[in-house]
């Protein structure tokens, strides 16, 4: 995970010396939103309505915060909308690449360039910052709407509903309290949390991680023992959110970033839960158990120095989740 310091490629990991091994996931920099009318959304500027095939959604299939958006442009009915470039499941010294010797790896299906490095420099030849994925990117401007996955997902819940006829709500006003909160507690310590326990490069940092991570999991299936969703009997945004993390934990996060005093599948509640969203018309076709497998044990080299690809279980994520009855 590089970055880009006034334009110029640096090959440098996240700085975990001067935190004390701990992980700090930096701040997204592109910060607009779609609205329906092209007004100025919550965060900068306007200029972007939601129009047919202006958009284009760059992403990695491996990674949980791209994986939000691509949920939120099946699950609205945007993908005749909204166009897609994969990336290659390998983060190496260039970053992400658009390699396609890999199943599933677009390429750049706008312009054919090589690294996504390219894409924020075509936005900003000066650009300084991470190049992180998912980039939602305007084809009329020539430029990146956002890289925030959070507000990403906000704005396909409903800026093109009256484009697409596709009224359904995830994140309704009456529930926003309640979905924030969750979300809150969710990002902080279960989809951070992985993050912040597997790149900890230190014991106290690792241990200060790991403990609110099966505290919140504990918490959660308690919660979901009595509800059928995480905010009661309407799925809603925080449920997605939280989908994503849950989806990578036994392929993953339980053994190659140390997440292992239980795997989710030993959660009754928590592993119907996730079966069911795993199910939900539309969501299988945008998880990619491959990329997922390949580019945290190929990518992350101070965990997997010798890059060994693990063969991991065989779990039947189509089995009846037996949530129907809450």
């Amino acid at each position: 995970m590089g970055q880009l310091v006034d334009g110029v490629w640096h090959d440098s990991w996240y700085d975990t010396e001067s935190t004390g091994g701990r992980f700090r996931r930096s701040v997204t920099a592109y910060r607009n939103w779609i609205t329906p009318d092209g007004r100025p959304g919550p965060s900068g500027k306007g200029g972007f309505p939601a129009e047919s095939g202006r958009y284009h959604l760059y992403v990695c299939l491996a990674c949980p915060w791209a994986h939000r958006t691509l949920i939120f442009r099946a699950l609205k009915g945007l993908t005749e909308h909204i166009g897609v470039s994969a990336v290659h499941p390998n983060m190496l010294s260039e970053g992400w690449t658009f390699a396609t010797d890999f199943p599933g790896a677009t390429g750049d299906r706008l312009y054919g360039l090589p690294f996504l490095r390219d894409l924020y420099l075509r936005a900003d030849p000066r650009a300084s910052g991470r190049v992180t994925v998912p980039v939602l990117w305007d084809r009329l401007s020539d430029t990146i709407v956002s890289n925030e996955s959070a507000e990403i997902i906000r704005m396909f819940n409903s800026a093109f509903d009256g484009l697409t006829g596709n009224g359904q709500d995830y994140c309704p006003a009456e529930l926003l309290p309640q979905i924030e909160a969750m979300n809150e507690r969710v990002y902080s310590n279960v989809n951070n949390g992985v993050y912040k326990t597997g790149f900890a490069t230190s014991q106290e940092a690792y241990d200060e991680a790991v403990a609110p991570l099966f505290e919140t999991l504990d918490w959660l299936e308690d919660h979901l023992s009595g509800n059928r969703y995480l905010c009661g009997p309407r799925i809603t945004e925080a449920d997605w959110r939280l989908f994503t993390t849950l989806v990578r934990f036994d392929p993953v996060y339980h053994t190659h970033f140390k997440c292992n005093r239980a795997w989710l599948r030993e959660y009754p509640s928590l592993w119907g839960w996730t079966r069911e969203l795993y199910q939900w018309p539309g969501v299988a076709e945008t998880v990619r158990f491959d990329h997922i497998v390949r580019h945290y044990h190929y990518s992350h080299a101070t965990i997997n120095p010798h890059r060994i690809i693990p063969i991991n279980p065989v779990i039947d994520w189509h089995a009846p989740h037996g949530r129907d009855g809450l």
